[in-house]
């Protein structure tokens, strides 16, 4: 039916119902297709510490692979941990963590598959929250001002609504200015540093760019592997 002019048509959410109670969606008639869904999580530490956790010299151990294997773990348990979330069957899940030394921070990128007649999004994000917490947990010993500073969807594809692709451009400025720049003398894992923060950029040495950890054993930039 054609809405009246000068009226918006109100939405809802999916998962309360009219009289205000929560309700898992009725995907029954809905086909299954191929979905597709990539979350990025960004952690912030400091130089010292980002240091640790690419040398592997955490207290723990090593923080990448840990972390890694953890967002895989937990996205397969996404709909134990929110209440109203399919159980949907994974056939694809990576996660790729990379220390960015210019940014002064470790980015999370988790990547979700299925096919089927809901979505991935929730378990993506899952992983790459699980990661986060878990990259805090392991350097925890050494920094604990260790900040997450975003959790974001960064695409879906398949289903009825079609595919979405987040505008990065519009995130980069508010995510510079909450950047905290670190000045000489600052207390930086439990010490008082000397130096300013490092300047050098690049890749983690030794960190193959296509590493991750995954259900389904490949790289989770492959092209082929799109929905």
């Amino acid at each position: 039916m054609d809405t009246p002019a000068g009226r918006v048509e109100r939405r809802r959410l999916t998962h309360v119902d009219r009289s205000g109670r929560p309700r898992m969606v009725d995907v029954s008639a809905k086909p299954a297709t191929a979905r597709r869904a990539v979350a990025e999580a960004v952690v912030a530490v400091s130089q010292e510490t980002l240091s640790l956790v690419i040398d592997g010299g955490g207290p723990k151990g090593d923080v990448l692979g840990v972390a890694e294997l953890a967002g895989v773990m937990g996205a397969k348990r996404t709909s134990e941990l929110i209440p109203l979330c399919h159980p949907i069957a994974l056939t694809d899940l990576v996660v790729q963590i990379t220390p960015d030394r210019g940014a002064g921070v470790l980015r999370i990128r988790a990547e979700a598959a299925t096919t089927g007649p809901t979505g991935v999004e929730m378990e993506a994000m899952t992983a790459a929250s699980i990661a986060a917490l878990t990259v805090y947990d392991m350097v925890k010993g050494v920094e604990r001002g260790v900040e997450i500073r975003s959790v974001v969807l960064l695409s879906k594809s398949g289903g009825r609504s079609g595919s979405w692709t987040r505008d990065r451009a519009a995130d980069e400025q508010p995510i510079a200015a909450a950047a905290v720049k670190r000045r000489p003398g600052d207390r930086i894992a439990g010490r008082i540093s000397a130096h300013g923060p490092g300047r050098a950029g690049g890749r983690a040495p030794g960190r193959d760019p296509g590493r991750g950890a995954g259900a389904g054993g490949r790289g989770a930039g492959d092209p082929s592997g799109g929905a």
